[in-house]
């Protein structure tokens, strides 16, 4: 990924707000996008909580750390803290550097010596110390000594191949914190898989300063991951290393993060994912009806997340009550309930699935136990959907520059908010009068043609539009269905399912469709999303929920 100036002064600015510590800024003087990034820093940014670190290495060989022009920018970008970085396994010293041991130790020492009479904070990141002290304990160990010597307040044990696991990690990081007697640091890369237990087992042995990284983004496997990680020191260890009123923010913020970073947030992610706390069998279901902590390990709203039922062929009768509850729907219907399960089961059985869908199932429902209420399906006053589409088609053809373009038309029935007679031959069973809008638009793609149509034929009606974008989509090819299909592919044809994800400034939602063409199942994720939106952005009360 690569961030623009703007996007790494907001994504400081949101680590601040959940209370870490210390934000690691980037490496002034060997990218010049880092160096704009600390010039602005010094004058715009306004942090609460953390201190900026600037990254960058040690003065050069046989080179003074006055004269370096490395060390000159870490002094230059005007951060209170430097993380320098230094080789502490002989291999690399002498390979990568074509220095010796004494010279490496120089380097570090002079540089950390310049930093520290500057009166910056000065964080050594030992590089590759694990696999240097397992092949030369003497000489990982002199580098510590080194940096710690000359002023250095943390000597930072890097994985930085990410090759370790937990048991023997733990006990190097032991073995070291009590060899020196040093404040020790940890930063593990996530080659194993290990990156968060890691981390953790450093903890317990003896660390008291951790390094990680947003949703654990960063090179080949990625870093530790800081949700992960602070959920793991607050939770299980009681380790208060963020404001405890910020913890309820750990979810929020790693969506933000996300978001600046235009990566959509990991559904699976421990902690602040959206199916961290999710239930999908009726076992589990069953359980959680009778107490959430059943299934749950910790409460999910700790960490500002909340329960999920996830809604599927294998779920029962009690998932569905926990999923109305969970949307607040109300239960008195009893029967309408009973057709909502029957209705899942059958598209289900059709080849469409809910379980990744939450917002396309929530307008199930609503059509299901709000169908006799005022604004329900078909009621007076309903506020979705916002338009019914009458015809649609795509067309690829080629660009001036030989690329393939998909060129969609649109043909669309909007309820005539001033109550006008409309065209009778568009007019929904509600009676309301109607009007029509029509669009053609260009897109990368048959979705993306349909989403942009959509959007050039509705944005004189709907004030909303602009708030809503398409964040991400997928479509997959399933096996034929031969049974409960209502699309078309009874007949062995294979299936299209589409999911949509949208967002807007405060959410994401995700919408589905499923048909033997891939227009008509983008058509109905697409048409699904916009109601969704339109659902909340009416702002009525759902069923059985009070208007806030």
């Amino acid at each position: 990924m690569s961030y623009s100036v703007a996007e790494k002064l907001t994504t400081a600015r949101t680590l601040d707000a959940l209370g870490v510590g210390f934000i690691e800024g980037g490496w002034p003087g060997a990218l010049p996008k880092d160096t704009a990034f600390f010039a602005r820093a010094a004058d715009e940014l306004h942090l609460k909580h953390a201190a900026l670190v600037a990254f960058g290495s040690t003065r050069k060989p046989g080179r003074s750390a006055e004269q370096d022009p490395q060390v000159r920018a870490l002094l230059d970008s005007r951060a209170p803290v430097i993380t320098l970085v230094a080789k502490s396994d002989r291999r690399h010293i002498e390979r990568a550097l074509r220095t010796d041991v004494a010279e490496n130790c120089a380097m570090v020492r002079d540089t950390v010596r310049l930093l520290v009479a500057e009166g910056r904070r000065v964080f050594l990141d030992a590089e590759h110390f694990f696999d240097g002290y397992a092949a030369d304990p003497a000489t990982a160990l002199r580098v510590l000594d080194a940096a710690m010597g000359a002023g250095a307040d943390v000597a930072v044990l890097c994985d930085t191949n990410g090759g370790q696991l937990p048991g023997r990690l733990a006990e190097t990081v032991g073995e070291v914190a009590a060899r020196t007697g040093f404040r020790i640091g940890i930063h593990c890369q996530d080659d194993t898989g290990c990156a968060v237990a890691n981390t953790i087992a450093a903890v317990e042995a003896g660390a008291t300063h951790v390094q990680c990284t947003a949703n654990g983004y960063g090179e080949r496997a990625g870093n530790a991951d800081l949700f992960a990680v602070i959920g793991n020191l607050t939770t299980k260890l009681g380790m208060p290393v963020v404001p405890r009123p910020r913890l309820g923010d750990l979810t929020r913020t790693a969506h933000a993060l996300a978001e600046t970073a235009h990566i959509s947030p990991d559904r699976h992610q421990p902690y602040v994912g959206a199916a961290a706390f999710a239930h999908k069998a009726g076992l589990h279901a069953s359980a959680i009806k009778v107490d959430p902590a059943l299934y749950h390990h910790i409460d999910p709203d700790v960490v500002g997340n909340g329960t999920r039922i996830l809604v599927s062929e294998m779920a029962g009768r009690t998932s569905l009550e926990l999923k109305c509850l969970e949307l607040g729907f109300g239960l008195d219907d009893l029967e309408a309930l009973s057709r909502a399960v029957a209705r899942i089961k059958r598209l289900e059985a059709g080849g469409w699935s809910f379980e990744a869908a939450d917002a396309s199932l929530e307008l199930l429902l609503h059509d299901e136990l709000t169908a006799g209420e005022p604004g329900g399906q078909g009621g007076p006053g309903r506020p979705f959907p916002p338009f019914t589409p009458l015809s649609y088609q795509v067309v690829e053809r080629r660009a001036p520059d030989g690329a393939v373009v998909s060129e969609a038309t649109v043909r669309l029935s909007l309820p005539d908010p001033d109550g006008t007679p409309g065209n009778p031959d568009t007019a929904p069973a509600t009676g309301r009068s109607t009007r029509e809008a029509t669009a053609t638009a260009e897109g990368n793609g048959p979705l993306e043609a349909l989403d942009a149509a959509l959007r050039r034929a509705l944005a004189p009606h709907l004030p909303w539009l602009d708030e809503v974008r398409l964040a991400d989509h997928s479509v997959r090819v399933l096996d034929a269905v031969a049974d409960g299909s209502t699309d078309g592919s009874a007949d062995g044809t294979a299936l299209t399912l589409v999911l949509v994800v949208s967002r807007d400034a405060e959410r994401e939602w995700t919408t589905t469709g499923v048909h033997a063409s891939v227009v008509v199942a983008a058509m109905q994720a697409l048409t699904d999303a916009l109601a969704h939106k339109a659902l909340r952005a009416a702002g009525r009360p759902r069923a059985g929920v009070p208007a806030s």
